[in-house]
């Protein structure tokens, strides 16, 4: 059999796929029907055998291949055992009846059997699918989580389910990596489809998006093109997202373990250097106060060792703030849990800044006398020194400070009050971190960025905790705020 030249090689195999099934049963028939007659059956066995082979037909082959051997046989069974036979009397009611039979049976049979292929087909892909998105979260557990995870998934995804192009977008990165062939106008479709934050099928070129979430955080999106169910791709999605935030989640704990790295190092630095200093302070301090003892100093050499003394002096004092935060960090720190009265620890700082706050009138109020606390009485005088530090050297020329206390609820409250330059809002957080020094101030007064720090984790040690309102009618106030442990002692 021949075909035109117009049929290209597609329309050749259709044809070749319904002609074979219906000439091969056609032959069945004209042979089953050639036996019959030669030995001299009835109609009767031959028909059902008709029927056997329009079944089969209709089974493997479809409806439309069963039509032809159905009309084969009706033909078939008039010529050669209708009477009159060896003619054809296509008016014979027995002819529509074993058509109509033969067609009823090809048609039932047929659709059930596409059915039933149809479901297998399903079943046999899903379980495809299922088999893929296993090895894709084996896979995706086994990715080197110190290279970037995009190019390792789009690589993964595109062998694992033979699909023509995949693109994912990180957002937590910025970055869009894809595998195999996007055109120009489709290299960022995955990245606009999280900024969309909309999932699209187009049939058209077979383009699937999704936007890969996490519970309720958009994570990244994922584009792909190939043969894929909107079910699978979806579970797709989910083991992408899933692999992302994990790989994000590594990402963020390297960088945490590596700061705390870097601030333990830091830590153990700075208490190797301050008590490296320590020596040499305490030499240059008492060579200080020896040449002050000589006497017979020139007013030049007297300013000169009273330069001196003021610098050692505060060398000394970084110095000891330097260990006293070093001591907070260590794990082996201890906190001491004395027993004292409030009063008396703002009575003995005042006492001890009395210098650094002259030219600085200073008011206190504290409400109870008797208000005691339990702690480490080292640690919070160290904290109110702090803040009586930061007041004289910010506040006004001749600005009033104000040192409160008063209890509240359970908790003592301890405030130092000064009028100078506002703090920013975006600082009042920050300066309390190790180093950080506020613009606003830099120019103000020195500073090293380490006191208020140290503020911060005398409070946290004592599960109590520091902050700051400011303002630039109503002054900058510090604020401690310690669990009162302690009672009320009976004066």
């Amino acid at each position: 059999m021949t075909f035109p030249n117009v049929l290209g090689a597609e329309s050749r195999k259709r044809w070749l796929h319904f002609v074979g099934p219906s000439a091969a049963g056609c032959w069945v028939v004209l042979l089953l029907g050639f036996s019959g007659y030669e030995l001299h059956f009835s109609s009767a066995p031959v028909g059902f055998l008709f029927l056997i082979v329009v079944v089969s037909v209709a089974i493997l082959s479809g409806f439309w291949q069963a039509t032809v051997v159905s009309v084969t046989a009706s033909l078939c069974l008039d010529f050669l055992f209708y009477p009159p036979s060896l003619s054809l009397n296509v008016n014979d009611p027995q002819d529509w009846i074993s058509l109509a039979a033969f067609e009823i049976s090809a048609l039932v049979v047929s659709r059930v059997s596409s059915r039933e292929q149809r479901s297998t087909r399903d079943a046999a892909l899903q379980r495809m699918a299922m088999e893929h998105l296993y090895e894709l979260s084996r896979s995706t557990l086994l990715i080197n989580l110190h290279q970037a995870p995009g190019p390792q998934l789009t690589e993964l995804i595109q062998r694992i389910f033979s699909l023509e192009a995949v693109s994912i977008f990180e957002s937590n990165s910025g970055r869009t990596d894809s595998s195999g062939s996007w055109t120009e106008d489709e290299r960022f479709v995955a990245r606009e489809c999280f900024f969309v934050n909309a999932d699209q099928d187009d049939p058209l070129t077979q383009t699937s998006t999704r936007v890969l979430r996490v519970g309720a955080n958009s994570v990244g999106a994922i584009a792909i093109r190939g043969q894929v169910t909107p079910l699978v791709m979806n579970a797709l999605a989910s083991l992408a997202a899933i692999a992302l935030d994990r790989c994000v989640a590594f990402e963020k704990e390297s960088r945490i373990e590596a700061a705390h790295q870097s601030e333990r190092l830091r830590a153990a630095v700075l208490d190797s250097l301050a008590h490296a200093f320590k020596t040499p302070l305490t030499a240059i301090q008492a060579a200080g106060s020896g040449l002050r003892e000589v006497g017979n100093l020139n007013d030049s050499q007297a300013s000169l060792v009273a330069l001196v003394e003021e610098e050692s002096t505060q060398l000394n004092d970084l110095c000891t703030r330097l260990l006293q935060t070093a001591k907070l960090e260590a794990d082996e720190f201890s906190l001491k849990k004395d027993e004292f009265k409030v009063a008396d620890l703002v009575t003995n700082v005042l006492q001890d800044q009395s210098d650094r706050l002259a030219g600085h009138p200073v008011e206190v109020a504290v409400l109870d006398p008797g208000l005691t606390l339990r702690g480490d009485a080292e640690l919070l005088s160290m904290a109110l020194t702090q803040f009586l530090d930061n007041a004289a050297k910010y506040s006004f020329k001749g600005g009033k400070v104000k040192v409160s206390a008063w209890e509240s609820h359970s908790e003592v409250m301890i405030s130092v009050h000064n009028h100078g330059p506002a703090i920013p809002m975006a600082d009042r957080e920050r300066i309390f971190h190790r180093f950080y020094r506020s613009d606003a101030s830099r120019d103000v007064a020195p500073g090293t960025g380490i006191g208020l720090s140290t503020v911060k984790m005398a409070a946290e040690a004592h599960k109590g905790h520091v902050w700051v309102i400011s303002d630039a009618e109503e002054g900058t106030t510090f604020f401690l705020s310690l669990p009162r442990e302690g009672r009320r002692s009976q004066t």
